[in-house]
């Protein structure tokens, strides 16, 4: 069963094209890498999904649910899909546990006992349960990043969006990011989309690869096909010019 599902989709900002014809199916339980140059949409593409971004044409499906359709309540898509941003978007003037358990507590009345419980098994998950009291202003790019995983995971999404959830981040600190990350995809049956330049991540992580430039979906494919044989000029240019071995 299709998690998200996209059918001849469309965005402009003003005059600017920014999706183009945009159909990508994505089902329950996969993790989809989404690469490109910058500039070619990926973000625009991902925003969508939870409404962060309306489209001007098509249909947007997301569990069952059409984000184009007025009628559709758009906090009740948000509930299930998580959203991970480059720039963590934690509260500074509550602590870390209390970033976690914050979402939980006014959406699904979770009550405090769980609540605490559910929080602090996640942050040990990403290996945070030291720095629970700690305000996000004591932590490192690395760890406010992961906190903010933690904070998406504690709402059980049935689909989890990262955009780019590594690129402001000191190289030093994406690994323990990137290895949070790998874990879910492992372990879990959540439906993941990464926009990332990881390309390492890609290849260890991804069921498929899909590559975007100026708007448009140019390939889309196994992760063992996409780098071991693109199709598309485009992609084989961008690989060329990015470590991914």
């Amino acid at each position: 069963m299709s998690m998200i599902e996209f059918k001849n989709v469309e965005k402009y900002y003003g005059k600017f094209h920014a999706l183009k014809n945009i159909n990508l199916k994505i089902d329950e339980g996969e993790t989809v890498v989404l690469i490109g140059p910058s500039g070619s949409g990926k973000s625009t593409l991902i925003r969508t999904i939870n409404g962060l971004e309306e489209i001007q044409e098509g249909k947007l499906l997301v569990n069952g649910f059409d984000l184009h359709d007025p009628k559709t309540d758009i906090n009740r898509i948000r509930k299930n899909v998580g959203m991970v941003f480059q720039h963590f978007n934690l509260y500074n003037n509550k602590s870390t546990l209390e970033n976690v358990m914050l979402a939980p507590r006014l959406v699904l009345k979770r009550s405090e006992d769980e609540n605490k419980s559910t929080a602090m098994a996640l942050l040990d998950k990403v290996g945070l349960a030291d720095k629970a009291a700690n305000m996000p202003s004591e932590l490192s790019g690395g760890q406010k990043q992961r906190a903010a995983i933690a904070r998406s995971l504690a709402m059980q999404p049935k689909a989890l969006l990262f955009d780019e959830p590594t690129s402001a981040l000191d190289p030093e600190m994406v690994g323990d990011v990137l290895d949070v990350m790998r874990d879910i995809a492992k372990d879990s049956s959540m439906t993941m989309l990464v926009v990332t330049h990881e390309m390492s991540f890609a290849k260890a992580v991804a069921d498929r690869v899909i590559f975007m430039a100026d708007g448009e979906i140019l390939e889309d494919s196994t992760t063992e096909e996409f780098f071991n044989n693109p199709r598309e000029p485009r992609a084989q240019q961008f690989l060329s010019q990015v470590d991914h071995k």
